[in-house]
């Protein structure tokens, strides 16, 4: 017998005949009521934009450039070759094969049941945290509509004495502060703490220690309205707070009837982004100093190879790049086709992460290099990231364009949907496992989805209070600090070795007709967990302190964080413990039956079990 019968005739001995006899019915059934993509094009956009978000567009170019410019893309494709593509390729598979959520696909090995729960964690957590930045995006985009843009002047009642401009009245050794011309002030760079230093390449005496952007004044001043620190948390910024509600809302009428809406949304969310970075890339290259900045981020620095940090942080780029080990991959491919070409999808979706990524870097450094041009300055010197570029230095770069109205808009409404296309994925994550559980709910689906989404709401008003930067600077310098490469890290031991690469190939030839290819089997046993060890271990071991605009956290701070950070982990231990005690025999009996597939675990289709049987 081959590989591939041994496999259907375990399956068929380990499944009762009374599931046999009732299996393709309630399939069907439960297949129909829990949905399907409607078609292979929805699948693809929405595993597309689950992947690419925030940190395609605001951490990659920045990260990039840090790291070689052009020659980061070596250990990047490496990595996302060796790593990212077959742990993404993997998610797939087990989540089209069981036709479940992230936390049920793990009764593969009952005794790493708590991996899935850890999944929902990282997903439910990640969107109660991240949604802010949604919140931030509408805010801008309300004020993005205005006849003159409030970021671009000192005449608001929130700017003070100390606000100049633009950053090329920073470059100035008389710049225009307020309503008055000051003489003998501190020029600083992008991160407004600097004294008594050298900033752009020329060295002021200083009386006044700092200067602030117009830009930097009103995301931290009108935006923000920050305190002082942690323990200053203030009260709720309702303007914020309306559109943190706009935001959620947002998110649950996209998921009111589950994959049927959102494959139908996508068509938007997922495709629109595209159109608007390649507008902003177009008028980016065609400004003075668009071109040289995206020269300049290409350029590749070859000798920043020799440094291991690099290849470190090329492998966390391809996580935050694809976004496996969050069960968001599963969830998706759950909804999927059996037959579905699993590995043709991998391949696809991966390559349009690591695309957007590219692509988004020559949008974002085109307009910089603009920015740097007019200010007279090096464009290392308005390199920022996530927030800072996002809400500062690229909205103070397009308040700067003929008609600045109309290129903010086109910029925040690209940031809303990368977004929320993200955030669609990660509550349909978590309300999927919910529904997987307790199918009776199935016909409520609306009411879980608003209780869900207004939960979340009331608990991430915390973000919006005066501290909120604070408090989400700390959650998200933590979360995912153990779990998230850890969690890829047993996915590969659990499936690559307690159940084996041989039977994952039967069940991925099982759906597609073709086993999986040599390449990914080695890699799912050796190359991609090593890798994935050996980052935890590396990140661990350099893990520092949070850090946001100069402000020092408390010692307790560091605390709270790691607290956060084994929260997605209790799951793991405590599934563990309760998988060997419900067993029965001596401890090895019980640890050895617990790495064993239980009963529910099988192939979703309902044509797959009767073919079983005819063959047999």
């Amino acid at each position: 017998m081959d590989v591939t019968f041994n496999e259907e005739l375990r399956r068929a001995e380990m499944i009762p005949m009374t599931d046999v006899v009732n299996s393709p019915q309630s399939h069907q059934e439960e297949g129909e009521k829990r949905g399907r993509w409607g078609s292979q094009v929805e699948y693809l956009l929405s595993v597309v934009g689950f992947s690419v978000g925030f940190s395609n567009v605001l951490r990659f170019p920045y990260i990039c450039i840090r790291n070689g410019g052009g020659a980061f893309l070596i250990p990047y494709i490496a990595c996302m070759t060796l790593c990212g593509l077959p742990l993404f390729y993997l998610e797939v598979a087990i989540g089209q094969f069981r036709g479940k959520g992230a936390a049920h696909v793990w009764s593969v090995c009952p005794l790493m049941k708590g991996l899935g729960i850890g999944m929902l964690i990282m997903s439910g957590g990640s969107a109660l945290y991240y949604t802010i930045n949604c919140a931030w995006s509408v805010y801008y985009l309300v004020f993005a509509c205005s006849t003159a843009l409030p970021w671009a002047n000192c005449q608001n009642p929130w700017n003070t004495d100390s606000c100049v401009k633009s950053v090329e009245a920073l470059t100035q050794p008389f710049a225009e502060v307020g309503n008055s011309t000051e003489t003998n002030r501190t020029l600083v760079n992008l991160t407004f703490t600097a004294h008594n230093v050298t900033s752009f390449g020329k060295s002021w005496e200083t009386n006044i220690t700092v200067n602030h952007t117009a830009a930097e004044e009103f995301w931290k001043y009108k935006v923000l309205s920050i305190s002082s620190g942690l323990d200053q948390l203030g009260s709720i910024k309702w303007e914020l707070a309306l559109c943190l509600f706009a935001s959620w809302f947002l998110i649950f009428a996209t998921l009111v009837k589950g994959v049927r809406s959102v494959g139908k949304v996508v068509y938007v969310t997922a495709t629109l982004p595209y159109g608007l970075l390649f507008i902003l890339l177009v008028r980016g290259l065609t400004l003075p100093g668009g071109t040289d900045g995206a020269l300049f981020y290409i350029t590749p620095d070859f000798s920043k190879l020799s440094n291991i940090q690099v290849w470190i942080e090329a492998c966390v780029q391809v996580f935050f790049s694809l976004g496996p080990a969050w069960g968001g991959i599963i969830t998706l491919s759950s909804f999927n086709k059996f037959n579905s070409n699993c590995l043709r999808n991998a391949i696809i979706c991966t390559c349009a992460g690591a695309g957007t990524s590219l692509f988004a870097g020559g949008v974002v450094f085109s307009i910089l290099g603009f920015m740097a041009h007019n200010a007279g300055v090096p464009i290392t010197d308005v390199v920022s990231s996530g927030p800072g570029l996002g809400f500062v230095i690229y909205p103070e770069a397009l308040a700067q364009l003929p008609l600045p109205q109309i290129w903010s808009f086109v910029f925040f409404i690209m940031l809303v949907l990368l977004i929320l296309d993200s955030m669609m994925s990660m509550v349909e994550t978590v309300v999927s496992a919910i529904m997987d559980e307790y199918p009776i709910l199935l016909k409520w689906r609306m009411a879980v989805n608003a209780v869900f989404c207004a939960a979340f709401f009331l608990l991430g008003l915390i973000f919006t209070t005066e501290g909120g930067m604070y408090v989400f600077t700390l959650v998200d310098w933590y979360f995912a600090a153990i779990f998230f490469f850890f969690c890829g890290f047993l996915e590969c031991v659990v499936l690559g070795w307690f159940y084996g690469v041989n039977r994952i190939s039967a069940d991925i030839e099982l759906m597609t007709g073709k086993p999986a290819p040599m390449f990914f089997r080695i890699a799912w046993r050796y190359i991609t967990p090593t890798i994935l060890l050996t980052i935890s271990i590396v990140t661990l071991a350099q893990y520092q302190s949070p850090t946001y605009d100069g402000y020092v956290y408390p010692d307790y701070a560091a605390t709270i964080g790691w607290c956060i950070a084994t929260i997605p982990c209790i799951p793991l231990v405590v599934m563990m413990f309760s998988a060997i005690i419900r067993e029965e025999g001596s401890f090895l009996q019980r640890l050895r039956k617990s790495l064993q597939p239980d009963s529910s675990w099988g192939p979703c289709s309902q044509n797959v079990i009767p073919e079983m049987i005819q063959q047999l």
